[in-house]
């Protein structure tokens, strides 16, 4: 799939809704967001070949500039991709493969060596496996044969390994966690720290074998690539997600609404902000080895937004927009499309003081911490401002007359006391 396809379609819905002479259809709707997802698939796969070119350069040459330039690769990669979460609950496609690229958290013992004060699990026996170090070990009461670290051995066998969702070996969070090392500032300032030097070749190297350490950090770049380029094929001409949302204007419209809906609310709301601050734990911080969860909380929001107004930036600068929701509710009621837009203003103006926090000095660990009152005021600040807009998100589904579209929620949100029990 070439990117020049969506600079095409993109060019030919650059004009904003406000030209239109007439209200959209339904289907024009749909065509709009199906571009947007093909542009953000498309978006996040060009990201992630620069993070697999880095990523090379760091194993042919390591040093720490190729080292830093790694991680840089990787948190470029991560505006894009959480823009397209957006779509992954309303849409089958996009929520049985998203735990292949970005789940958490992670127990990274499974992965590579971890401080000696790192706690063994009681409810994972391959915690603390150490993959890298290991390379023949039995799972499952099965014989592995790791010599080879391979994407196939990572997708399928060490994923998930023993139906334990904590066993993630592969995603970004999987290469955040090769690249920064266990982030042990506790509630202090500070990401990981993993020096470039265990990638380092020979007597140079710390911490021990460097070459199967890259081979894992390769093979799991290697993977995200493939995943993200099957993704992008989907939401293309002739994709299967493309063409299920495009099928079925009523179908297609809950699947969007409930994206938004349940992205916003029980997911990024709940179990990704909420719930961290409830534990007051910095484990629970989305990306936890870089110190980048605030960037990721933002432009979670702000996928949530381009979808309503029809409207995404790509990584190059152009723009792709079209009809959108917004139009369709603001011809049925005119007050509730000025709401729901206000509403994602006060979100996205929470999470852009969250991030803007952040990113001089108070970091969201910092932030977790109990007693904490400036920094749990951010946190709330965008948890709260997530949830009143969805409140608005189910008044869009009920004028819109998409009674069948659920919102998933989190106990976090709905039933509290159950967090601690």
């Amino acid at each position: 799939m070439k990117p020049s396809f969506l600079r095409t379609t993109a060019l030919a819905l650059t004009l904003g809704t406000s030209a239109l002479a007439e209200p959209p259809t339904r289907q024009a709707v749909l065509e709009t967001y199906v571009t947007i997802g093909a542009a953000s698939f498309q978006d996040s796969l060009i990201t992630a070949q620069k993070l697999q070119d880095a990523v090379a350069t760091l194993i042919a040459s390591p040093s720490a500039d190729a080292l830093q330039a790694a991680k840089n690769a990787w948190l470029a990669a991560r505006p894009p991709y959480q823009q397209t979460e957006v779509f992954r609950f309303g849409n089958p496609i996009v929520d049985d493969w998203e735990g292949k690229v970005n789940a958490w958290p992670l127990d990274e013992g499974l992965i590579d060596y971890v401080d000696s004060s790192y706690g063994l699990s009681d409810e994972n026996d391959y915690a603390a496996l150490n993959v890298v170090a290991t390379p023949v070990f039995t799972l499952s009461g099965t014989e592995v044969d790791a010599t080879d670290i391979t994407p196939d051995l990572l997708e399928n066998t060490l994923h998930e390994a023993d139906g334990i969702d904590s066993n993630v070996a592969t995603g970004y969070h999987a290469i955040e966690f090769l690249l920064w090392g266990q982030d042990l500032n506790g509630h202090k300032p500070g990401a990981g720290n993993r020096p470039w030097t265990d990638y380092a070749k020979g007597d140079a190297c710390t911490n021990g074998n460097c070459d199967r350490r890259a081979a894992y950090l390769k093979a799991a770049t290697d993977l995200l690539v493939s995943d993200m380029d099957y993704m992008a094929a989907q939401w293309a001409e002739g994709g299967e997600a493309r063409a299920n949302v495009l099928a079925d204007e009523t179908a297609g419209l809950s699947a969007i609404l409930t994206g938004m809906g349940s992205l916003s609310y029980g997911e990024l709301a709940g179990e990704r902000m909420r719930l961290g601050l409830m534990l007051n734990d910095p484990e629970e911080e989305q990306d936890c080895f870089s110190d980048n969860s605030h960037n990721s909380h933002y432009y979670d929001g702000k996928g949530i937004q381009n979808i309503y107004l029809g409207h995404y930036t790509r990584v190059d600068g152009s723009i792709v927009e079209g009809p959108a929701l917004t139009d369709l509710v603001v011809t049925k009621d005119a007050a509730l499309d000025a709401e729901m837009k206000a509403k994602f203003d006060a979100t996205m103006g929470a999470l852009t003081a969250l991030k803007d926090a952040a990113d001089n000095g108070f970091a969201y660990d910092q932030m977790l911490e109990r007693g904490n009152t400036e920094g749990e005021a951010l946190i709330m600040g965008g948890v709260n401002g997530l949830v009143d807009q969805t409140k608005s998100i189910e008044r869009v589904v009920k004028v819109l007359g998409l009674e069948q579209t659920p919102v998933e929620g989190s106990d976090s949100l709905d039933n509290p006391s159950t967090v601690f029990q």
